[in-house]
């Protein structure tokens, strides 16, 4: 006989309860890997779309398939990725054709009769500098991932240090005997936009995860822990534990 102090038995979960949580744990396995392979689908063929759209009908891929083959014109052929080789290729022969003296003369030329027109001169000034900053200078990332108080005392953000200030910036604001930092501070979910703070070294705690880890907290909105089990540990030290 069963008293009301008796402890129940845990409740086996139902047939809907165990197929939801099946789904949820398959969702979790499938949906990176599926959005991936769309994302890369997608921009493969934006490129195909865009770079074959240059190319004579007499050399598309579909058509010098047909011509090898021996097959009827009204078989469609489609070839995905062969507009990012074709881009590549193009790329590397321009990038080639411009460490030279006759390609260095002709990109002067160019840029000098886009300097003299008004509109595309300040949209491909704006271009060239991002273009240069990403991947001219690529050697250059952010040094280590940081904590910093902001907006305020007592509420923390995660930042990456980029630089030390130089020049003007620390000269005006009055920190020339202190050494201040450039910190990018990363907004939540895409961490491509966010502020450029100049804070004292002394202001500044460096964290011991990576900045590909703090990158991955800061777009997972705080859900994904380098060391989520003992954040007190660096991921170094416990695992040499």
């Amino acid at each position: 006989m069963n008293t009301p102090f008796d402890p129940e038995k845990p409740k086996r979960p139902g047939l809907f309860a165990r197929l939801r949580s099946s789904f949820l744990t398959g969702l979790v396995v499938v949906a990176p890997v599926g959005l991936t392979i769309w994302l890369i689908w997608t921009v493969v063929g934006w490129f195909d779309g865009f770079v074959l759209q240059v190319v004579p009908n007499a050399y598309q891929p579909d058509r010098l398939l047909q011509t090898w083959l021996g097959l009827d014109e009204t078989i469609q052929i489609n070839i995905r990725g062969i507009g990012v080789v074709f881009f590549l290729v193009f790329t590397i022969i321009v990038g080639w054709m411009a460490k030279g003296l006759l390609g260095r003369s002709l990109i002067r030329f160019a840029e000098g009769l886009v300097e003299r027109t008004p509109v595309v001169r300040s949209i491909y000034s704006g271009i060239k500098q991002i273009s240069e900053t990403i991947f001219a200078q690529s050697e250059r990332s952010f040094e280590k991932a940081c904590l910093i108080e902001y907006p305020r005392r007592g509420i923390w953000a995660i930042g990456f240090i980029s630089t030390t200030a130089k020049g003007e910036i620390a000269k005006s604001t009055g920190h020339s005997g202190e050494e201040l930092l450039s910190i990018f501070v990363p907004t939540t979910p895409n961490p491509t936009s966010g502020f450029l703070l100049f804070i004292p070294a002394n202001d500044v705690i460096e964290l011991d995860m990576s900045v590909e880890d703090s990158a991955k907290l800061v777009i997972s909105a705080g859900l994904v822990y380098p060391n989520g089990k003992d954040p007190s540990v660096p991921p170094e030290e416990k695992d040499d534990a």
